[in-house]
């Protein structure tokens, strides 16, 4: 049997970087009541979150788990999974997941970035400023639309206070060109290996909803854009620096912009609701 466990506060706890971390509530009630999203990737699994396992649950399943799977691994599920009593042999170690905590920093992936650079003070930002008005900053571990902020011409007092904060605690700021996005895509993987295309909408840097379109749509779709340039050129970069230390479920997010091309916008060193979506549509396809 496997243990399929959800925890979308995952990118929330690599921000904090602490063992004891406790997550917002509406992380864990997200958590709690979703759990069931992980039933598309593990069908045979036991799916649910650290919130609503035990201890007695975990002892009475210990001796059938062949593998225990996570949305994403951080030292905070690692903890908790630990105290619910599940073999750590079954667990990553703490390497690896500081391997995964380091790959997911923004600074990983900018040689994919066009016109994107990290920056270390306020004064390097107001000279990016000079160069062109609008700019994404970006904390380097941040998600779910925290840890982003748009500026426009000038930096505010609390733009400026932001900035400082986040150097201090994780080392830069990532700056990015605000862009003239139309559509957002991703390029999901598992273990070295592309499974497919995901299409979604965002608000205000916040995930929304997929587009539950197949690959073959989406290629036709964006096939005058650059998709598939830029598909080969992050696969060529995955296989030299992120699958020789990294095996497991990542996604690449594209923002793809008005007049075709097509930018890296981040990586995630975990599952994804493109990933999700894109099973459920195989496994729609399946039954037709």
């Amino acid at each position: 049997m496997n243990l399929a466990i959800f925890n979308p506060e995952h990118d929330l706890c690599l921000a904090k970087g602490r063992v004891h971390y406790v997550p917002p509530r509406s992380a864990v009630d997200f958590a709690r009541r979703d759990a069931g999203l992980m039933k598309a990737l593990y069908p045979d699994a036991l799916c649910t979150s650290v919130y609503a396992i035990d201890k007695s649950q975990v002892a009475s399943l210990n001796s059938q788990l062949s593998e225990v799977v996570a949305w994403g691994w951080d030292a905070v599920v690692k903890h908790q999974l630990l105290k619910c009593g599940v073999n750590e042999p079954l667990l990553p170690t703490d390497s690896e997941i500081d391997t995964i905590r380091e790959l997911q920093h923004r600074t990983t992936i900018l040689p994919l970035q066009e016109g994107c650079c990290a920056v270390a003070s306020v004064a390097e930002i107001e000279m990016l400023l000079h160069e062109r008005s609008d700019w994404v900053l970006k904390a380097p571990w941040s998600g779910a639309g925290r840890g982003i902020r748009w500026v426009h011409g000038r930096l505010t007092s609390i733009d400026r206070d932001w900035i400082v904060k986040t150097v201090v605690s994780q080392r830069c700021v990532v700056a990015e060109p605000r862009r003239d996005v139309v559509a957002d895509a991703a390029l999901e993987y598992l273990n070295g290996r592309f499974m497919g295309y995901s299409l979604f909408r965002t608000g205000s840097g916040v995930y929304k909803e997929n587009i539950m379109w197949t690959d073959s749509h989406i290629e036709a779709a964006f096939a005058d854009t650059d998709l598939l340039e830029v598909r080969k050129r992050v696969e060529r970069w995955l296989a030299a620096t992120v699958w020789p230390r990294y095996r497991g479920p990542l996604g690449i997010d594209l923002m793809v912009c008005q007049g075709g091309a097509v930018h890296v916008a981040e990586m995630n060193v975990r599952h994804t609701m493109g990933m999700v979506a894109h099973r459920q549509i195989e496994l729609r396809n399946e039954r037709l």
